[in-house]
């Protein structure tokens, strides 16, 4: 017998300053995975000697870039078994955190494998953009040597702390701002409607929702803003809590292929896809029954919009999502990021595939086919 359960590994400690943490850690070797921009902004110089005032010497790996590759991984390995650290502390936005994370995973397998001496480090998160969630999941995204992204999930994986200061954002260019907000609103909607979904994850995904509309636009047009910056990676530290005990759907699997194919940023291949798959999982063009249905209509009844009937809920919902994303600057469709109609078109069927075997795809709440997959791509280019 299969009974319901919530998981939640990562001890959270949030609000601004709270990077200072590092210096009460325990420990004596620290990798520190970060990246040229937390370089530049002097958050990697602050967390040294945070660490160094706890006693703890660091070793730096900077080689991350976005969407990080099997090689970033491996890179970062090799440095990591040269220092022996016994603190892993990943400080960056998602591509950071997974490739932390990724690192985390093969000195796990490699330690088995070779009946290794190398201990798991113990795993800090601080997160610089307010979207993934990373910071408290078990989930790490690496593109593979087809370029295409392949997504990890392990226990092992899941942060021992994450630390929300939100003095790591406050830099955030705007259109990044956008990105990952949205990618937080996803990460709510999705875990809601999944199949795996409980009271417990529904809680956390309801309150991202609320503080996700109330607080996004404001950073959106000001990330100085600390009050709504603090708000906002609350948000995403709660949808990622959320997920990662619901699970996903098919919005992040398209989104997955979509910007494995054309290296579109994943916060913003989900906005553009976003109204197709609730239109979709609602069977809008049909009688608005099902799961999916229900449960944006209850979202619409969150955030205070009429819901007189299930359709008309379904529908304001859709719409508010829809007038949000596109009041955070978020493009029409597809065809006006510049990709090519025929090469869109040529990358269909790979996508399409790709999408139907994603880790997201079994718990999305209406099962696709994949000519159903394809005709949502068709819809948002």
């Amino acid at each position: 017998m299969v009974f319901d359960n919530f998981i939640l590994k990562s001890r959270v400690y949030f609000n601004n300053q709270s990077m200072q943490l590092l210096k009460k850690v325990t420990g004596s070797r620290a990798f520190i995975v970060s990246d040229s921009i937390m370089e530049k902004l002097g958050y990697l110089q602050k967390a040294r000697e945070y660490l160094s005032e706890a006693g703890i010497s660091s070793t730096i790996f900077t080689g991350v870039h976005p969407d990080p590759d099997v090689k970033v991984i491996a890179d970062g390995l090799k440095l990591y078994q040269e220092c022996k650290a016994d603190v892993l502390v990943a400080l960056g936005g998602g591509s950071v955190i997974d490739t932390a994370k990724g690192i985390l995973y093969f000195v796990e397998k490699l330690g088995k494998v070779e009946d290794s001496d190398i201990k798991k480090p113990f795993f800090i998160a601080i997160p610089s953009t307010s979207g993934t969630g990373s910071e408290v999941t078990d989930f790490s995204v690496i593109t593979n040597e087809d370029n295409k992204k392949v997504c990890i999930v392990d226990e092992s994986m899941a942060p021992d702390i994450a630390i929300l200061d939100s003095t790591c954002i406050q830099h955030v260019p705007q259109r990044v701002v956008a990105d990952t907000g949205i990618d937080v609103l996803v990460h709510a909607i999705e875990a809601y409607v999944s199949t795996k979904a409980t009271d417990f994850s529904d809680a956390l995904a309801e309150k991202a929702l609320k503080l996700i509309f109330n607080n996004l636009e404001i950073i959106y047009q000001d990330i100085k803003n600390q009050a709504a910056r603090d708000r906002v990676q609350n948000a995403s530290c709660m949808a990622g809590i959320a997920f990662t005990n619901a699970n996903l759907g098919i919005n992040h699997s398209l989104a997955h292929a979509l910007g494995g194919a054309f290296g579109i940023a994943h916060g913003r291949a989900n906005a553009l896809l976003l109204k197709a798959v609730m239109e979709f999982n609602a069977d809008l063009a049909g009688n608005v029954t099902g799961r999916a249905a229900e449960r944006y209509a209850k979202l619409a009844a969150v955030l205070q919009l009429p819901v007189r009937t299930r359709r008309e809920g379904v529908v304001n919902f859709i719409m508010a999502v829809d007038k949000l994303i596109k009041r955070l600057g978020v493009e029409d469709n597809i065809r006006k990021l510049g990709i090519d109609q025929s090469e869109f078109e040529n990358a269909l069927n790979n996508m399409a595939e790709t999408a139907l075997l994603d880790r997201c795809t079994p718990t999305n709440p209406r099962q696709p086919s994949k000519e159903e997959l394809i005709q949502i791509y068709h819809k948002c280019y």
